[in-house]
């Protein structure tokens, strides 16, 4: 069997990328090839791969997701407010103070609500994955300011702060986070049968539903995963900041979408990988770095942005329309 080269580089298209980016920025700055920074890089990015990865799984049933940055910032609302006021049942006469697991768990709830509502509208109602996550993004928002009352919520207890600025072993609390969120969503994305069956969705839900595939019941799974792991994204920007910023996460699901693009995952879905999409995050990572770093104008960082995206996604469709004529 003929294999096509370019179709074989493309596997490596986001590797090569990053080690190409690192090569030319370490000699552009003499501050970009150093430990601390490498430190700073990895906890920078901890939040947009927390987001990518659900969104992956999102991508690959054939989806999108544009609400992950709203429920993050509902998602930390909550849990700050909670672990700081606690929670109480007028009805009967309870007041439930919140620990820092606690909170962690609230915000996870928020996220898999979002999710599943996601989810059900996109199944049931069968609206276009692209509207219904909008009018979630516009929900979502609407009850932070609610439930925020358009503040910040301040004086978080010092716990709750090691998650998002503390560090175990030397490493970054975030980093050790969603390296195990990484590695678990890679095992079951390649390794179990729920994989299998997202793949086969996303490569083509007609033959999926004719295999016998509950196509519904995944793509919920995939929209209620993506809710979670906004959750915790939530928890771990609200943890950094010290704070809940009723206006967080705005932007972050198209810096999500980008390293979801640029990692290799096809928009169309059914191709992708988890791995690539870590790729995608670290090179956008080092990409903002790097540019901060050469005092780059943040308005031209976004331009650079924009233009990669846009290249990422030019090479996807390339790419599919060559293995449809090989």
């Amino acid at each position: 069997m003929k294999i096509d080269p370019l179709l074989s580089a493309k596997r490596f298209q986001s590797l090569l990328a990053l080690l190409v980016l690192v090569i030319v920025l370490s000699f552009l700055s003499d501050r970009f090839l150093t430990v601390e920074n490498g430190w700073n890089v990895l906890r920078q990015i901890s939040v947009n791969l927390c987001l990518s990865i659900g969104l992956t799984l999102v991508i690959l049933s054939g989806g999108i997701d544009l609400s992950v940055g709203a429920v993050l910032a509902l998602a930390g609302a909550v849990s700050a407010a909670l672990l700081k006021n606690g929670f109480d049942v007028p009805a009967l006469g309870i007041h439930l103070d919140f620990t820092t697991s606690g909170a962690l768990l609230a915000a996870i709830t928020v996220g898999v609500a979002a999710g599943f509502t996601n989810g059900l509208v996109v199944t049931r109602l069968l609206l276009p994955p692209f509207v219904a996550t909008l009018a979630m993004m516009s929900i979502a928002r609407g009850f932070t300011m609610l439930w925020t009352g358009g503040l910040p919520v301040t004086g978080l207890p010092a716990g709750f702060g090691f998650i998002g600025t503390g560090a175990w072993a030397g490493v970054p609390m975030p980093v050790w986070i969603v390296l195990a969120l990484a590695a678990v969503t890679l095992l079951v994305a390649h390794r179990t049968p729920f994989g299998r069956h997202l793949y086969a969705v996303g490569g083509s839900e007609r033959a999926a539903r004719l295999s016998g595939l509950r196509v519904d019941r995944i793509k919920v799974a995939v929209y209620v995963a993506g809710g979670a792991l906004s959750g915790i994204a939530g928890v771990l920007v609200t943890a950094r900041l010290d704070s809940a910023q009723p206006n967080a996460g705005i932007g972050y699901e198209l810096d999500a979408i980008a390293a979801v693009v640029i990692g290799g995952t096809s928009l169309s879905g059914g191709r992708g990988s988890i791995v690539g999409t870590v790729l995608g995050c670290l090179l956008i990572g080092v990409l903002n770095n790097g540019l901060t770093l050469l005092d780059v104008s943040p308005f031209w960082q976004q331009v650079i942005k924009g233009l990669v995206t846009l290249i990422a996604v030019a090479l996807d469709r390339f790419g599919a329309r060559n293995e449809r004529l090989s």
